[in-house]
């Protein structure tokens, strides 16, 4: 894919902060202002709508959960969140104030699973708000990003401990450490060949590593850009967010890369996610989600 139209749309002052959207099963985006305490809705060609939590929350990472509402993370509120599409709210506390829980992800036990980046251990939440921690086999780790590998366990980032981890339903941790030093990954998302990708901020790299542990790394043009999050769309392509570069980027499963700008400078993408509508979605920090599509068409289908 080589030519895309992006649209941008605003959905918050500049101070909000969107920060992490995703598809909710009403056909709409839902995503997190992370600085302003609120979830907003919007249904591509609508005006955005938002539900407020509270001050100083800092909801974080949005997903779909298994019994039909949207689960989200609290990184400053030390909660995990739950909003249905009608817009009501609940929360989970943590077994302690100091979690900062950051990722989330819909596990293949009915359960959602999320990283603590501030107490090295990654946390198990039933849809009846029962949470179970399990500790890590390592310290000042700072567990970033997680997802549902197609191996049944899930995967997730060790931002400060230059790795990726897995643990399965039983809480077992296997850590796959970095081929480059201090690359510091964020972002990870299952592919559809039975691999997940994952971003290396501080490398300015992709990588990519099997259910096996077999990592390969994929330097980017730009080695400074700061790549955030990652998704992958209906074809299998892997869609991730410069974060450092103001662009949105396409990396194929050979390792091929395509990037592209976004029309606002120093907009600040974040999240990323394949829309409703097939497109790819970004979340700009400075206040406007952002549509990525081929130029000559619809995109692939929803991943």
């Amino acid at each position: 894919m080589t030519h895309v139209t992006i649209e941008e749309y605003p959905v918050a002052d500049g101070e909000a902060g969107p920060y992490s959207l995703t598809t909710g099963p009403d056909g709409a985006l839902w995503f997190t202002l992370v600085h302003s305490g609120r979830i907003g809705r919007l249904v591509p060609g609508e005006e955005a709508t938002g539900h407020p939590l509270g001050p100083g929350c800092g909801p974080t990472v949005i997903v779909p959960g298994p019994d039909g509402a949207l689960w989200f993370t609290e990184y400053r509120g030390h909660r995990i969140g739950r909003i249905t599409t009608e817009g009501v709210v609940d929360a989970f506390a943590l077994p302690a104030p100091d979690r900062g829980p950051f990722g989330i992800a819909a596990g293949p036990d009915g359960a959602l699973w999320f990283t603590e980046t501030a107490a090295d251990r990654v946390g198990r939440i039933t849809v009846d708000g029962q949470v179970t921690e399990f500790p890590l086999p390592v310290t000042g780790a700072f567990p970033s990003a997680i997802a549902a590998g197609g191996d049944g366990a899930m995967w997730f980032t060790l931002n400060q401990a230059n790795a990726v981890g897995r643990i399965d339903g039983n809480g077992t941790v296997v850590l796959h450490p970095l081929p480059t030093e201090g690359a510091a990954p964020v972002g990870i998302a299952a592919g559809r060949d039975g691999a997940l990708w994952f971003t290396e901020i501080a490398a300015g790299q992709i990588g990519r590593i099997t259910p096996d542990g077999r990592i390969t790394e994929f330097p980017l043009p730009d080695r400074a850009g700061r790549p955030h999050a990652v998704t992958v769309d209906g074809g299998g392509t892997a869609w991730f967010t410069e974060w450092g570069a103001n662009r949105v980027g396409a990396i194929t499963s050979d390792g091929s890369v395509t990037v592209h700008d976004l029309p606002t400078p120093r907009s600040e993408p974040h999240g990323i996610t394949v829309g409703p509508d097939g497109a790819l979605w970004t979340a700009l920090e400075t206040g406007a989600l952002a549509r990525v599509a081929p130029a000559d068409g619809p995109a692939d289908g929803p991943a």
